[in-house]
């Protein structure tokens, strides 16, 4: 007993050291985001907005902001729509090679984000589609379908479908079935899905620096900052960033409470 209690103390400790090492960095760039320095200086001599105030006055900032939840909520709209139906068909299905199928939805996870956009920007270059917003949302869509089917297959698996059959003979139809019976029973997973896919795409970089053109998302015109003129607006920006990204993370967790561990046992 005395060993499995050191065990766990010590297992403690090693996750707080490295939770605190993964946190270090907020440590800088919260302060630098209100630093009343005209440049990048850690600690800051002095604690000012001006750095929120010039990316609000800013209108490309702002107009990356913009154009970034637009794909952001075009990609989840399209990642949804996509991935629900063709969740329920890996699930449900007995057709033979559904297995090979449900692996090959998670090939987006496992490939390369360089490569994919490669092989993207080729199809896109032809389609006319560099440079257009909703052809970064459809990019983004690949990259966020995996989410989808992931999450919601797991809710859909540990589904009781005797609650269908009961429904079914009650006189319900299939399709007031899915709406009314089963749906609602998979809100933690479609609530999880939708924010994960949101976020995938709002923080997604690779992808926009292939295809996005001139009309740039707020990560590449983030990294053109760091490039060409770096100074505190970018810190001001992250921190923008990661709240916003904390709220949906909370937000998934608040709405979605379960899917996740659902997810991770099975």
């Amino acid at each position: 007993m005395r060993r499995r209690r050191v065990s766990q103390i010590l297992l403690g400790l090693f996750a707080g050291l490295v939770f605190l090492f993964l946190l270090l960095p907020l440590a800088v760039v919260f302060p630098i985001s209100l630093s009343s320095a005209s440049y990048l200086q850690f600690p800051p001599p002095g604690f000012s907005w001006q750095w929120y105030q010039r990316y609000l006055d800013d209108p490309s900032w702002i107009d990356a902001t913009i154009r970034s939840v637009k794909v952001a909520s075009l990609c989840t709209v399209l990642a949804m729509g996509l991935g629900v139906p063709l969740t329920f068909f890996l699930v449900r299905s007995r057709l033979p090679g559904v297995r090979v199928l449900d692996r090959l939805a998670a090939a987006p996870i496992i490939v390369p984000t360089i490569i994919l956009s490669i092989a993207l920007y080729g199809v896109f270059a032809r389609l006319q589609l560099i440079g257009e917003w909703y052809g970064v949302a459809v990019a983004h869509t690949v990259l966020a379908l995996p989410f989808v089917v992931i999450l919601v297959s797991a809710g859909l698996r540990g589904f009781d479908e005797a609650q269908e059959q009961a429904a079914a003979g009650l006189g319900a139809s299939w399709p007031a079935i899915i709406w009314r019976v089963t749906l609602p029973q998979l809100r933690p997973s479609l609530v999880s899905a939708a924010f994960l896919s949101f976020i995938s795409s709002f923080d997604e970089l690779v992808l926009a620096m292939f295809l996005s053109g001139a009309s740039m998302t707020l990560p590449k015109k983030m990294f053109d900052n760091i490039m060409m003129e770096i100074d505190p607006t970018i810190a001001a920006v992250s921190v923008l960033q990661i709240l916003l990204v904390a709220v949906a993370l909370g937000l998934t967790s608040l709405f979605g409470r379960g899917a996740l561990t659902t997810t991770i046992t099975r």
